[in-house]
């Protein structure tokens, strides 16, 4: 882990602004995209770069806005890694935005998250707050081997389940899919079985699949040499060197997904999704100088 002074916090995309607090990951998710060489990490993955000015270029920048908006934190670094147990810059920077009254969309998969569930839902009546969670196995041995260093799925689901009890909106990411080991019914139905009971408000599916480049690729396919011992070669012989794995029953698989979202009033189509995060409810009426 080292610290540094970042120049900035916020990128704008389309409207929404997001952040990044941390860049590497301590989680060891062995599909991770955050390894790819189109990052331009120049520091080890595991090595922990720590933007410890965010909540001062964070403050700055809001209070600059004419207008309220979400802010997005989680999509590149997970804002709860371990060393946020004691660092707590994530914790400082919601206590920014609450002060600022604007919105979150965050997203993790940790329940060190629950630590913040008063900041969270202090968030989310002022403005908006939108909990975003990524579930993958059902299967908690397998949950071991791929993403060995944060917690199980059963237990990410009763943090979304802690969420709706607070009445905070939460998404699920379900992704990767990895081909010929969690792609299966069963595995898809149990995670979605548990998002209908955890009353989340989506489910995003890019593809049931994995992607692959430069970087993550490598680190991937050793992970398959050490655990999955002949699934590198399956992988190559199936797809060369694709950037989009997807799983050979993806038809079957997004038939299931799409029809329990359906059944249950969850929004499953990415656009739907993603503009239930980005919209701000008005709050704040603009008056103009014919209004005093």
């Amino acid at each position: 882990m080292h610290f540094v002074d970042a120049k900035g916090i916020l990128n704008k995309n389309n409207g929404f602004y997001g952040m990044n607090i941390y860049r590497g990951c301590s989680h060891g998710c062995i599909y991770c995209d955050g390894r790819s060489d189109c990052y331009q990490l120049k520091h080890r993955f595991e090595d922990i770069e720590v933007k410890q000015n965010a909540p001062e270029l964070l403050d700055k920048a809001l209070k600059s806005k004419r207008k309220k908006c979400m802010i997005g934190t989680g999509y590149i670094s997970d804002p709860y890694l371990h060393c946020e147990e004691e660092i707590k810059l994530t914790r400082r920077c919601l206590e920014v935005i609450l002060k600022n009254e604007f919105g979150l969309a965050i997203q993790t998969k940790s329940d060190r998250i629950l630590r913040d569930i008063d900041l969270l839902e202090k968030i989310n009546k002022t403005a908006k707050c939108v909990v975003q969670m990524t579930l993958t196995t059902y299967d908690d041995e397998l949950c071991k081997i791929i993403e060995p260093n944060v917690c199980n799925t059963k237990r990410r689901i009763e943090v979304l389940e802690q969420m709706r009890e607070r009445g905070i909106p939460t998404i699920v990411w379900l992704s990767p899919i990895l081909p010929f080991i969690n792609d299966t019914k069963d595995n898809i139905k149990s995670i979605l079985e548990g998002c209908v009971r955890a009353g989340v408000k989506g489910v995003l599916n890019f593809g049931m699949g994995v992607t692959l480049r430069d970087g993550d690729r490598e680190y991937f396919y050793e992970a398959l040499d050490k655990h999955f011992p002949g699934m590198k070669e399956r992988y190559i012989k199936t797809y060369g060197n694709a950037y989009e794995l997807l799983s050979p029953d993806t038809e079957e698989l997004e038939a299931l997904l799409h029809q329990t979202c359906k059944e249950n009033g969850i929004l499953s189509n990415p656009d739907d999704c993603f503009k239930y995060m980005n919209e701000l409810p008005e709050k704040y009426t603009q008056l103009s100088i014919f209004d005093l």
